[in-house]
């Protein structure tokens, strides 16, 4: 197998696992326990406001879904079959800018760790938006190259919830942090990490590397 392509498929099977592991932890908050895991850090006043229980059930869901349909539309077969990766990014970019990232903005006021993870959270989610319906806009003029290059951004905001937990595990592993200090750490590494990688990738063509082995088209 050549290099790329063993390259490729460990690009994607990182995902794939850890969709598993964020599915397997996402379904038992569907049996409405309002102490369950997480929302046993939050006080009872903050689980039972409305708001709060809204953001949370929606975005916990939405973001499976997102991430799921994230790494669909980056396998080879549906790039080759345009209606099925049309389909995945449609569903994608719906979700994400009509739910995801607006129930993350919501999520963001009752954030632990006070002001300064709340901004986090709510740019996160702002930037998320943004990145994505500029991939949205580039798609409908047809501009390939530049489609890919905002999706990937995109992507690396979808991907920072992987960030978030690999960050923590390793500082408090290997760095001994204070959970406070993670936390306050990682919720702004997680994602603007993410995005200083993503462009670094581009730097180095990424977007090219994409289009060249999946032969859609030739970069301009």
């Amino acid at each position: 197998m050549k290099p790329k392509n063993i390259l490729y498929l460990v690009f994607l099977l990182v995902p794939a696992i850890f969709a598993w592991i964020i599915a397997s932890n996402t379904f038992p908050y569907l049996g409405f326990d309002l102490r369950h895991g997480f929302l046993g850090t939050k006080t009872i006043k903050t689980v039972e406001t409305p708001l709060f229980q809204f953001s949370f059930y929606l975005h916990i869901v939405s973001s499976l879904i997102v991430w799921i349909l994230g790494f669909l539309i980056l396998l080879p077969i549906f790039f080759r079959k345009l209606n099925f990766h049309r389909l995945f990014g449609k569903l994608y970019v719906l979700l994400l800018v009509f739910i995801a990232a607006p129930s993350g903005m919501g999520l963001s006021f009752f954030a632990n760790g006070g002001l300064s993870a709340k901004i986090a959270f709510f740019l996160q989610s702002t930037i998320w938006a943004f990145f994505t319906l500029k991939a949205w806009f580039f798609i409908q003029k047809n501009e390939i190259n530049l489609h890919l290059r905002w999706m990937v951004r995109s992507l690396a905001v979808t991907w920072a919830a992987f960030s978030l937990r690999g960050e923590s595990f390793l500082m408090i592993k290997y760095l001994g942090t204070a959970p406070i200090e993670t936390y306050l750490s990682v919720v702004w590494l997680s994602w603007v990490g993410n995005i200083l990688i993503a462009e670094i990738l581009l730097m180095f063509g990424i977007d090219k590397f994409f289009l060249n082995f999946l032969k859609i088209s030739k970069p301009r």
